[in-house]
């Protein structure tokens, strides 16, 4: 074994003096892989194999002269031909024809190559590996990674390739051994910013090739460990600590040993790099304050107690101060002021997020933990999944350092609880429209208006004293008339600094309306209504109608085009009223074409919609043309991604028309961009007349279920409406619904929950007279048979499925059930049958142009393929399908497309490959599929680490594996309980 793992090792080069070719025409040659040669962009023949061999002894040369003899040594070694040396003259000859004069010439009785430095891929991965080698030295590992990235890339294939000779041997050897000290490089580098996860899958394919290589072994371990699997990091010590005994006599290496030590004992230094150079990468130090008002005014007492409070969080655990106050009272002007001030006691950085308490969806605690650790440099692989253990993450990443945490805008102090640091030297200042009595240690401040010398002052500020000197006292009638509110104060004195002709008397005659400040000197929201009414008061009719009408919608957002659809207006025109309202500060632009409210602004605009929409049923028809954009649109997406779909003919009609795309791309992006808000809809719009619009819209969309990223999302939405649908005692639109609902079950992994549905679509859609939800529900109802070994049921589920599918002439749906068919066939043993179902569902989807569905049934043909023992069509056909999912962002079928190609990979006794493949599936499975499907990878992952003598590993996995068997009493649990058994692995 070679024990020496230094990553930087280098090939020696020597260079002659560089010419280009005379014709100008840059020449390029490739080792690195097999040998060719090119000139520009047109491959050039490179002859024979001998021929090949003299190139490669002169281009492995580096323009140094090779004689006659070192040539006729590097090619036949000690047995040349008896005419070696006119065969040597020969291939010169044909090779000078075929470069040029200048490239290969004559010298003092030998050859050599003269090119330019550029030419030859070894030496430009030589280069970009001595650059590698600097960035690291200089701690910038994101660039070492990505130079050695381009350097093993330039690889294609085994070096040198079918070149003969003794000496393409040696070189070739030496190669492989470099592109290796170089990949070992790579990996540690990725270890050392986090993408451990990532690594894994790649190590442990190439520690089953080098199975003797203890580096990899070493990487594959810390890998193993950094990912939470620390009983399968001790078992590659024991695979390796028997390997090597059973092929070399020797123990592991002393760092082996004491890696094993550092992973028994949990060893938290083991968790992060142990080269991490000072000082630390930017995103570990985070500066996320927003900007400080440059006319902060007043508050001086406020300031002076907070700072104190600050600059004591050294010696303080858990340093918290609360400000409690109104809205628009400056808690967070406040804050963020406070919070510059103090920076200097934070040298670590600085943590901010908008909470969004007072929305109706405040911002989930898991979310915030998960951007918080991403600022502070967890890499997204390291990050858990549940609230628990991102918020043990956080703390144990906040240890040690002083950071300060600005929570902005909390709902209430359970939500804020997880965002607190544990340790001493970190403070949190927090924001909130409630007083948070409840929270244990804080330092509460309640916020109240300013004194009116401070209202005047901020006033002044913003308008400008010249404007103010002459008329103070309409200034201070202003000032009265805001109620000393901060944000009233800024709104009135903005509009007035903005509109150079209006007085000051002007503007507090416009205030002196007292129905405009009854509110203000109520309590609560109130205040806050009688402030944003100094804006609305100034908008022309056609902007607050607008105004009035935009917060009704849910949602983070909302899009130029919703917007218009909503207003019942074109888009340009649209646009205008919204830049409009923007110029008022009532609406906020979150990016080009989005808009926002502030989350008070919202609730303000929607009183006003109350109060001052007189048409009867306006607000509802506003509502109404938002839900009819998003499933006539989402139904232009359904009908790009899957032509032929008749759901789109069964959907409940709109009256409002959706969005055109150009490209498949271009409505995938759309969708997956708009879930946020085109499911707030649907979930506002479940109920009454446009409760059928939101269901049809959910099941449309119903690819977000599959996605991961919008998947929980999707179900809480789905559940939500299906209550609506139920309550409402519509048929039609609970057995939708329920479809949907059961897509979400199956998708999870929850099968029975998944069955139970599907039987309820059925009676449903009977009482509706909905064929196409009965149709959808067999066909679920098969999968689901199948899933659980009933395949005498799946097969009835299915062939009446096939059958009522050709009744609607529903050729899509009459492939996805063929599809299923032949899966269930083939869990019955009647393979022809299977093959010849899941080709004939793949052959309509291919006459439909049908790219994903498509990907769906050569997914069903690449499982009776490998069951047929044609296991290089069954890997092509998944492979291609892996592709499309890949494309599609189907982020399930993605991962159990690599699932199948593992099983393939046992099959064909390609145990690494399908090692590797089964670690890919797992990462992308991660948070979908549910635990079955999970149970199901890593029982073919400990196949392959079996096949591949990593069996402690593999032990692992399989335990793992039957412990999700048999929490969900499936029958996998007896197969796993075999090869558990020692009897039955041997």
């Amino acid at each position: 074994m070679d024990r020496d793992n230094g990553p930087h090792a280098r090939v020696p080069e020597q260079r002659a003096p560089q010419q280009r070719p005379a014709d100008g025409a840059a020449l390029r040659f490739s080792v690195l892989g097999p040998v060719r040669a090119w000139r520009s962009d047109e491959a050039l023949p490179s002859g024979s194999p001998q021929q090949r061999a003299l190139l490669t002894a002169l281009l492995l040369r580096g323009g140094r002269t090779a004689t006659a003899s070192e040539l006729i040594d590097a090619i036949w070694g000690e047995d040349p031909p008896s005419q070696a040396l006119a065969a040597v003259r020969t291939y010169a000859s044909r090779l000078r024809k075929i470069l040029d004069p200048q490239t290969l010439v004559s010298d003092a009785g030998g050859y050599a190559i003269r090119t330019t430095h550029d030419a030859l891929d070894l030496t430009v991965a030589q280069e970009l590996a001595a650059e590698a080698e600097k960035a690291r030295a200089s701690s910038d590992r994101a660039l070492a990674r990505a130079l050695l990235t381009e350097a093993l890339d330039l690889w294609d294939g085994e070096a040198l390739a079918s070149v003969p000779g003794p000496y393409a041997e040696n070189q070739r050897t030496r190669l492989e051994e470099w592109r290796l000290q170089l990949t070992e490089t790579r990996l540690d580098l990725d270890l050392e910013v986090g993408c451990h996860a990532e690594a894994v899958s790649e190590l442990t394919a190439l520690t089953a090739a080098h199975p003797l290589r203890e580096r990899l072994r070493e990487l594959l371990m810390v890998a193993l460990y950094r990912s939470g699997r620390q009983a399968e990091a001790l078992a590659v010590y024991a695979d390796t600590r028997r390997l090597l005994a059973d092929e070399l006599g020797v123990d592991p290496r002393p760092e082996l040993a004491q890696l094993q030590q550092r992973i028994l004992q949990a060893d938290e230094e083991l968790a992060r790099p142990t080269d991490e150079p000072a000082p630390a990468p930017a995103p570990v130090r985070p500066a996320q304050l927003p900007a400080t008002v440059p006319d902060f005014t007043g508050r001086a007492s406020f300031v002076r107690e907070l700072g104190d409070r600050l600059a004591s969080a050294e010696g303080t655990v858990m340093a918290v101060s609360a400000l409690a106050g109104i809205g628009g009272v400056g808690k967070t002007t406040l804050a963020v002021h406070v919070a510059h001030q103090a920076r200097q006691h934070f040298p670590d950085g600085q943590l901010y997020v908008d909470l969004q308490g007072a929305g109706a969806r405040a911002a989930e605690t898991e979310t915030v933990l998960g951007a918080f650790l991403r600022a502070l440099g967890t890499a997204d692989s390291a990050i858990p999944d549940s609230l628990d253990e991102r918020a043990a993450l956080y703390r144990s990443t906040l240890d040690g350092r002083r950071i300060l945490i600005l929570l902005d805008n909390a709902h209430d102090a359970a939500q804020i609880r997880p965002l607190l640091p544990g340790t001493a030297g970190c403070a949190a200042l927090v924001t909130s429209r409630v007083r948070m009595v409840d929270l244990a240690g804080a330092h509460l401040v309640d916020l109240d208006v300013m004194s009116p010398e401070e209202a005047l002052q901020l006033f002044t500020r913003i308008v400008g004293e010249e404007r103010i000197d002459s008329e103070r006292d309409a200034a201070l009638d202003v000032v009265a008339a805001c109620g000393f509110l901060p944000l009233a104060i800024r709104i009135a004195a903005s509009r007035l600094a903005a509109r150079r002709t209006w007085t000051v008397s002007v503007l507090a005659a416009k205030l002196a309306d007292e129905r405009r400040r009854l509110d203000e000197l109520q309590a609560g929201d109130l205040a806050v209504k009688a402030t944003f009414e100094l804006g609305y008061g100034q908008l022309e009719p056609a902007q607050a109608h607008a105004f009035r009408l935009l917060g009704l919608a849910d949602g983070p957002d909302i899009s130029l085009a919703a917007a218009a659809a909503l207003l019942n207006l074109q888009v340009h025109a649209a646009e205008d009223l919204l830049e409009a309202l923007v110029d008022t500060s009532l609406l906020e632009s979150a990016a080009p074409g989005r808009y926002r409210y502030h989350d008070l602004v919202r609730l303000y605009a929607r009183s006003c919609a109350e109060r001052d929409e007189q048409q009867p049923g306006e607000r509802e028809l506003a509502l109404s043309r938002l839900l009819d954009f998003y499933l006539a649109t989402v139904a232009r997406v359904s009908t790009m991604e899957k032509p032929g779909d008749t759901l789109v003919n069964h959907l409940t009609p709109t009256s409002y028309a959706g969005l055109e795309f150009s490209s498949r791309r271009d409505a995938q992006d759309w969708l997956y961009a708009e879930a946020g808000t085109l499911l707030a809809c649907a979930r506002q719009s479940a109920g009454g007349q446009t409760l059928r619009h939101a269901v049809d819209l959910l099941w449309t969309a119903i690819e977000l279920a599959e996605s991961g990223a919008n998947s929980k999302e999707y179900e809480a939405t789905v559940a939500a409406v299906f209550r609506a649908a139920e309550l409402a005692g519509d048929a039609k639109s609970e057995g939708r619904a329920l479809i949907t609902l059961a897509n979400v079950h199956h998708v999870s992994g929850r099968f029975d929950l998944a069955d139970h549905e599907c039987r309820r679509v059925l009676h449903l859609s009977a009482v509706a007279q909905d064929p196409l939800a009965a149709c959808w529900a067999s066909n679920l109802l098969g999968i689901v048979a199948l899933y659980e070994n009933r395949h005498a049921d799946g097969e009835e589920h299915l062939t009446r499925a096939i059958a009522h599918f050709r009744e609607l002439e529903d050729r899509p749906g009459e492939a996805a059930a063929l599809c299923n068919l032949s899966r269930v066939h083939l869990a019955m043993g009647r393979t022809d049958s299977a093959v010849s179902l899941a080709q004939q569902g793949t052959q309509m989807y291919d006459e439909m142009d049908h790219a994903l569905k498509g990907a769906n049934g050569r997914y069903a043909l690449g499982l009776a393929l490998t069951q047929s023992g044609r296991l290089e069509a069954a890997a092509d056909s998944l492979k291609q399908a892996h592709q499309v999912f890949k494309d599609s962002r189907q982020r399930l079928w993605e991962g159990m497309a690599l699932f199948r190609l593992a099983e393939v990979d046992i099959a064909a006794q390609r145990p690494a490959q399908a090692a590797a493949n089964s670690e890919l599936a797992l990462t992308i499975l991660r948070g979908i599929g549910g635990e079955w499907r999970r149970g199901n990878v890593l029982t073919v992952l400990g196949r392959a680490l079996s096949g591949i003598g990593q069996t402690g590993r593999a032990r692992v996995c399989w335990h793992e594996a039957l412990a999700i068997f048999e929490a969900h009493g499936s029958p996998e649990a007896a197969d796993v309980r075999g090869l558990l058994n020692p009897a039955t692995v041997a």
